[in-house]
């Protein structure tokens, strides 16, 4: 479950820098009042932390997904 939501937050945080590349509007910041208030401050540290989390995907063992046919 919590990889699940890390990945969610993580794609969320793309999303926002896709915009802030394309059209220089930070969605997070316009929301919050500005890239230094508080609320702002925590959900990009929230998402940097899924980012974190996101590392570990890539380094464990994947079992295969058996067939049910």
């Amino acid at each position: 479950m919590l990889d699940r939501i890390s990945l969610i937050l993580t794609i969320l945080g793309g999303i926002n820098w896709l915009l802030v590349g394309l059209f220089q509007f930070d969605l997070v910041a316009y929301i919050c009042g500005g890239q230094a208030a508080t609320l702002a401050r925590i959900i990009y540290a929230v998402v940097g932390i899924a980012g974190l989390w996101c590392i570990s995907l890539l380094f464990r063992e994947r079992t295969p997904v058996e067939s049910h046919e």
